[in-house]
């Protein structure tokens, strides 16, 4: 009871009081009246009780006035603990398989940090229009392809034969074009791609674009990515899940999505277990 009574004291008293007096200021009734806030202080004294008059106008709760039209969208937070959904019997592959594509990355991720530079200073074809960081219909159409955009159903195609319309067909990941990508575009089209997963099916592009992607963030994540990854390879197991056949052509690029995720940025509690 003691103790309760001290904390209740403080709650109770100034919040002026709260804070230890460094200059000894004389307390005054009514402080408006005898401060002249239009004249430059004479003394110490007055300084101090200019200053507490100022203090003692000051509301106790500020509210910030935000025009909504400032803001671009609204921000989101995925926070989510839950892992990934488990493969059904003979769905999840071996943890040899697993450590060979994460040898396989790694020497990717090697690759592209050692001739990003090189890649970045080559110029892009005429028809090669990267979208705005923020205009994530934009960058949909150019990895996807209107095609694919304007349709429900990806369709399969082979994306990299030369003679295709990649403005139809959707550009490949190429280097000179994922180079170019700074660490925060590189999360933000991640953004873009995972959410356009989240309501559709895998297909080959998608992966295509995801890997090239993870292949370009750094270590260690930022917070953003480090969510975005998660949700990409639960999103992989929730596919997996609805897969009927071992042989559907999918499940090898889901597996190694959620393999890379887990083993090789290191999200353990997502990982397949041999």
């Amino acid at each position: 009871m003691e103790a309760t009574g001290r904390v209740l004291a403080i709650m109770n008293s100034d919040v002026e009081e709260l804070m230890p007096r460094l200059l000894p200021v004389e307390k005054c009734g009514n402080v408006t009246a005898e401060v002249d806030t239009s004249e430059p202080p004479r003394n110490p004294q007055e300084y101090l009780r200019q200053v507490q008059l100022e203090a003692s106008l000051c509301p106790d709760v500020v509210v910030a006035q935000i025009d909504p039209k400032k803001l671009k969208k609204k921000p989101t937070v995925n926070v989510s603990l839950s892992g990934c959904q488990a493969a059904p019997v003979g769905f999840s592959p071996s943890f040899r398989w697993q450590q060979q594509q994460v040898s396989n990355f790694s020497e990717i991720r090697q690759s592209v940090n050692k001739h990003r530079q090189h890649w970045k200073a080559q110029a892009l074809d005429d028809n090669v229009i990267m979208p705005k960081s923020d205009d994530e219909e934009g960058w949909k159409k150019f990895c996807f392809g209107e095609n694919v955009y304007h349709s429900a159903t990806p369709r399969l195609s082979d994306n990299n034969d030369p003679g295709l319309d990649y403005v139809k067909v959707g550009f490949p990941p190429f280097l000179s074009i994922v180079s170019r990508l700074n660490q925060a575009s590189v999360s933000t089209v991640l953004e873009y791609l995972i959410n356009w997963f989240e309501e559709r099916e895998f297909f080959p592009q998608l992966g295509r674009w995801l890997y090239a992607l993870l292949a370009c963030l750094e270590k260690p994540l930022l917070p953003e990515a480090h969510s975005l990854i998660r949700q990409l390879a639960r999103r992989c197991s929730e596919v997996r899940v609805n897969l009927e056949s071992k042989e559907d052509e999918t499940l090898s690029a889901l597996n190694l999505m959620i393999c890379l995720v887990a083993r090789y940025f290191e999200q353990n509690d997502l990982a397949d277990e041999d």
